[in-house]
């Protein structure tokens, strides 16, 4: 009975640890003042969605690169240099990177 108690309370802190863990990795709600503005961020500097391959914050391999977003103030993303946008400005969309 001891062994199975222990068992239960390892599979318990495990699930528990699991939890948090992902809970930690979950991007935070967004600032009412702020925007996600795409491609405007620089290698490694982006605030969270960074496309196949990566994880969230800090994880963008290359600089202003279309599907990873920074928060940016509400009404400027657009106004925002991005050489790899369409458009040259930031988008507050994901986009396909132009080639150079």
């Amino acid at each position: 009975m001891l062994a199975k108690t222990h068992m239960t309370a390892a599979i318990l802190a495990g699930s528990l640890a699991t939890a948090i863990s992902l809970a930690a990795m979950q991007p935070t709600a967004q600032p009412a003042d702020k925007e996600k503005c795409y491609g405007v961020s620089m290698k490694g500097k982006n605030d969270c969605a960074a496309g196949p391959g990566t994880t969230c914050a800090g994880t963008s391999k290359m600089d202003y690169q279309g599907n990873a977003w920074k928060y940016v103030a509400k009404g400027s993303c657009e106004q925002m240099k991005s050489p790899t946008s369409p458009t040259g400005q930031g988008q507050l969309e994901a986009f396909q990177e132009k080639k150079s």
